[in-house]
């Protein structure tokens, strides 16, 4: 077999060294040292089949993962084959979070989700020397951090196990939160509320609360919930699994967009001033937080489906016209259409939460999706092991 040097294989493929050695990366051609031992070499064999072939075809990368979880439809998820519109009208999200854990449809949440009360101490105190102004995701990555220390069955990864700290863990969340309020009755949803909203909840307004809850419950492979995975595949526990998806939610391209629309929502004091908010955006080059959505081309089905919810549960409300001013704008300059981001900011905006509160909202909802997915990689028992496709210097 006859070896050819690097420059000479990159000469007659016409493509730069650095691409050269991507395509040792991808396996598309073999390399060996020369006797000296720092040069590279090449089959002059393969590298002749692949110039008469062509180069091979630059494709984004995709990770495929199998999961019975969530399927993704044309403008919904839908939980183990049901669509989430109708769970939303229909279960609390405690009955919907126990079901993507169990998959087990007669499966029901039982007392109320506590944690012990010597760990939420613990919690609330790890907050004291945090700043008033602190929003609500980063209090919830120290209150994770304390509860984890203080179990003593964080790393038992058998199903039971994980669906208890799933209870504890999603119900610490919540509670260790600054109390605003007095919840109106005992579910997440509620207490929920009292953390992030000094004003009672009116029936409709917690329902819509509750619907968003489970609209954001799972999403299949969200950036956050691919990395919480990759965490369970390497047996992190419960606790650094839903610490890892806190760690990516924040990003304003995933469920830091909520915060992003509500200060979009802030700035529109009356509907007139909607179209000025979104042109400001497009000049600095900015993405207009709330609209598009890189699965649902043609607008998010769970966006459309909370708005409603809102119009029904506060009709004429300054904050829903604001809203509606803004879409209109967007739709006015064919710009991508609301999703549940850009509902979440109202919803918080109607209700008169707390800054941050939307990011809080979307945290405690995947929390249960990604320990779902979490499950789902402590029984498959293999390590989840992306590759990457080398594009720097030549290797000597």
């Amino acid at each position: 077999m006859e070896w050819i040097d690097a420059a000479t294989a990159a000469e007659r493929l016409g493509v730069k060294p650095a691409t050269l050695y991507a395509y040792v990366s991808r396996g598309v051609l073999q390399r060996r040292h020369g006797e000296d031992g720092r040069r590279s070499l090449f089959s002059a064999e393969e590298v002749e089949r692949l110039a008469r072939r062509g180069r091979p075809r630059t494709q984004p990368p995709e990770l495929v993962i199998e999961s019975s979880i969530t399927a993704l439809g044309v403008d919904r998820p839908y939980y183990r084959g049901t669509d989430v519109l109708e769970l939303a009208r229909a279960g609390d999200f405690e009955t919907v979070a126990t079901w993507l854990w169990t998959a087990d449809p007669a499966a029901r949440p039982g007392t109320p989700w506590r944690c012990e009360p010597g760990a939420l101490r613990a919690a609330v105190a790890a907050q004291r020397g945090l700043p008033g102004d602190l929003l609500p995701l980063d209090r919830l990555q120290v209150v994770t951090t304390v509860l984890g220390a203080s179990d003593s069955l964080r790393y038992q990864l058998d199903p039971a196990s994980v669906v208890a700290t799933g209870r504890r863990l999603i119900a610490g969340l919540v509670d260790a939160l600054p109390r605003l309020g007095d919840p109106q009755d005992e579910s997440i949803a509620a207490r929920l509320w009292s953390r992030l909203c000094p004003h009672p909840a009116t029936p409709a307004l917690l329902a819509a609360l509750q619907a968003a809850l489970v609209l954001l419950a799972d999403h299949e492979l969200a950036a956050s919930t691919l990395a919480a995975r990759v965490a369970a595949s390497a047996r992190a526990d419960p606790y650094a699994v839903v610490l890892t998806g806190l760690g990516v939610l924040g990003g304003p391209l995933h469920g830091g967009a909520s915060y992003g629309a509500e200060r979009l929502l802030a700035e529109v004091h009356e509907p007139g001033q909607a179209a000025r908010a979104v042109a400001e955006r497009i000049r600095r080059g900015e993405r207009v937080p709330g609209f598009g959505h890189s699965v649902y081309r043609n607008g998010d089905g769970r966006g459309g489906f909370l708005l409603d919810l809102l119009k029904e549960a506060a009709p004429g409300h300054e904050r829903i016209a604001a809203g509606v001013a803004v879409l209109a704008e967007m739709r006015r300059r064919r710009l991508p259409e609301r999703n549940i981001d850009f509902a979440l900011a109202t919803l918080t905006a109607v209700s008169g939460m707390v800054s941050g509160a939307g990011e809080a909202i979307f945290a405690v909802a995947r929390a249960a999706g990604w320990l779902a997915h979490a499950m789902e990689e402590y029984d498959r028992g293999t390590l989840l092991r992306l590759r990457a496709s080398y594009t720097g210097p030549p290797i000597k």
